[in-house]
């Protein structure tokens, strides 16, 4: 590690905060188009877990369609909330502390993206959750929960939901964001002379 110790503070925090601002930007272009979740099966967000067994139920006696239209809601306002985060994440990426930096950088390969969500998930949740509100109202998510969750109740599989579904759309919708930005962080450890920065490459190089 005779290369790390020769790189300054300044350079390693600068080295860092340009890898997850680079991450989350590239995570935020990756998620925040149509398809970005519901076309990816690492970050797609499946029905709660409650409603499994109504949908497996469902699919076998051809009404699957109502529970195919409900996860394409959610994810449609996931993808449609992304990138308005844009900004709240590289100001959160801005504001980090630099005690912490040299560590991170000798961490594991995800040790910036567990810190970062550590530090700023509660602070991005708050400004996240009225996002994906005015998404999931403006695919009208409720009302098409609201339609297959009556047709289970049909069924007798489904009791009376009281479930926040903006929350969970909204936890789901953040954890397909820090997923993708570890996979940033994945590559530019991996290969910091391919991301052609400089900064990145000087002190992320120091660490192969």
């Amino acid at each position: 590690m005779a290369q790390l110790d020769s790189i300054t503070q300044r350079e390693a925090v600068a080295g860092l905060k340009a890898a997850l601002e680079r991450g989350s930007q590239q995570a935020v272009a990756t998620l925040g188009r149509a398809d970005g979740f519901l076309a990816n099966p690492q970050v797609k967000i499946p029905l709660p877990g409650s409603l499994t067994r109504a949908e497996r139920l469902m699919r076998r006696v051809g009404a699957g369609r109502y529970a195919d239209e409900v996860i394409v809601a959610m994810n449609r306002a996931a993808e449609q909330a992304v990138p308005e985060a844009r900004q709240i994440l590289v100001g959160a990426v801005k504001q980090m502390s630099v005690q912490d930096a040299k560590g991170i950088l000798t961490g594991g390969d995800t040790a910036g993206t567990d810190y970062f969500r550590r530090t700023t998930r509660g602070g991005l949740h708050k400004r996240f959750l009225p996002i994906v509100k005015r998404a999931t109202a403006r695919v009208k998510l409720a009302q098409k929960y609201n339609r297959y969750a009556d047709r289970g109740v049909s069924l007798g599989v489904v009791k009376q939901e009281h479930a926040d579904l903006d929350e969970y759309v909204t936890q789901k919708a953040l954890d397909g964001l820090y997923f993708m930005v570890a996979e940033e962080e994945k590559k530019i450890r991996k290969d910091p002379v391919g991301t052609g920065k400089a900064i990145l490459k000087k002190v992320f190089g120091a660490l192969l």
